[in-house]
């Protein structure tokens, strides 16, 4: 087909390479490589099928973040005997937080792989997880189920999943901040405003307000990052209180 040589083509590397690097990672020999090579192709590379429907890793992602999804669940379903719906949701959401993921991608140098037409300075921090959602995705059409829960055991269970440690870490401070200030009626507030200062990169600075008085500030390259950075801040300083909540 047209479309499989249009990826084929568009690589910059030599593709004997990239699939002798990919063996390592995911631990057998691609069947179908076209896939692969999907779940590096960003869109920004404008590659579309004989059909004109577009090929990137997006849609791989979808799939991968499901699967992904599925393996965990099961593998504390089996690990927590105890643990009720809720519990097991939260514990998940931990495991493939975005957070996480990014990491993942980063260890697995998986940004090296991708095609694109931007420069990957100008990716963000989630280009990371994305791809290893796609890559995820990739070994599912490719191999099926069993491959695939073999890989994420590999390199997602296995070395990272601790329960005890999983049990104690905080998704978002910034929810658990708010949680805490509804419950004792404290009130809270987010002043955000743009700091270009002398950063390429635009920034925000935020100031967290409780009670009327500023309790912590942050800097980063977004609202939300900014945000979650002054309640990890805030989280510290208010540790004993907020501990109390669970």
């Amino acid at each position: 087909m047209s479309f499989i040589r249009n990826i084929l083509n568009s690589r910059s590397h030599e593709n004997g390479n990239f699939f002798l690097q990919l063996k390592d990672i995911i631990g057998f020999k691609p069947k179908t490589k076209s896939i692969y090579l999907t779940a590096f192709t960003h869109r920004s590379m404008n590659i579309k099928d004989d059909q004109g429907n577009p090929i990137n890793y997006e849609r791989l992602e979808f799939v991968g973040d499901a699967i992904l999804g599925s393996v965990i669940a099961a593998y504390l379903f089996e690990k927590v005997p105890h643990g009720d719906e809720g519990y097991l949701t939260k514990m998940r959401s931990k495991v493939v937080s975005r957070e996480h993921l990014n990491k993942l991608g980063e260890e697995l140098r998986l940004i090296d792989f991708v095609e694109s037409k931007i420069p990957k300075s100008n990716f963000g921090d989630n280009i990371h997880g994305n791809l290893f959602e796609a890559l995820v995705g990739a070994i599912y059409l490719d191999k099926g189920y069993s491959f695939c829960e073999k890989f994420v055991y590999k390199r997602v269970i296995n070395p990272h999943v601790d329960i005890e440690s999983l049990e104690g870490k905080v998704i978002s401070y910034k929810s658990l901040l708010i949680e805490w200030c509804q419950k004792e009626k404290n009130t809270f507030n987010y002043e955000i405003y743009e700091d270009t200062g002398n950063d390429e990169l635009k920034h925000f600075s935020v100031k967290l307000i409780i009670n009327d008085k500023v309790v912590s500030k942050a800097r980063a390259t977004s609202k939300k990052k900014a945000e979650e950075k002054a309640s990890k801040r805030a989280f510290f300083a208010f540790q004993n209180q907020i501990s109390k909540l669970h």
